[in-house]
């Protein structure tokens, strides 16, 4: 049992959309992630998702609107409820993830940018 620095752990990796593993709490898992441009659509049939941004600013685009979530600010994105996470004029975004630990990275669907596994730092 260790404090965790969010910010130094963020500074330890540069690839966007790659989300790392800072912890497990009971069947979650707490990730972080640096975020640029626009995600993918997809939705996580079975699980919630909850986005805390660190620095930046998220825009998470839903099918019938944008929810804008400032530094300090959470999102949690419901169970079957399609979205796209994006930032905006190239700014890199850094999010915590929390997020149970079956939850795909893409739900269903694969893309260039989905990931199967999670570095842990």
């Amino acid at each position: 049992m260790k404090s965790i620095n969010i910010v130094a752990k963020h500074a330890e990796f540069s690839k966007q959309w790659h989300p790392h593993q800072i912890a497990v709490v009971d069947n979650m898992q707490v990730l972080l992630a640096k975020l640029k441009d626009e995600f993918v659509w997809h939705a996580h049939d079975n699980e919630d998702e909850l986005f805390q941004v660190i620095k930046g600013t998220l825009y998470m685009q839903f099918r019938d609107r944008t929810e804008v979530v400032k530094e300090g600010e959470i999102i949690v994105v419901p169970k079957g409820v399609e979205h796209n996470p994006m930032t905006k004029n190239g700014e890199v975004v850094h999010v915590l993830l929390f997020e149970k630990l079956t939850t795909a990275h893409t739900g269903k669907v694969q893309d260039e940018k989905t990931q199967t596994e999670y570095p842990k730092i």
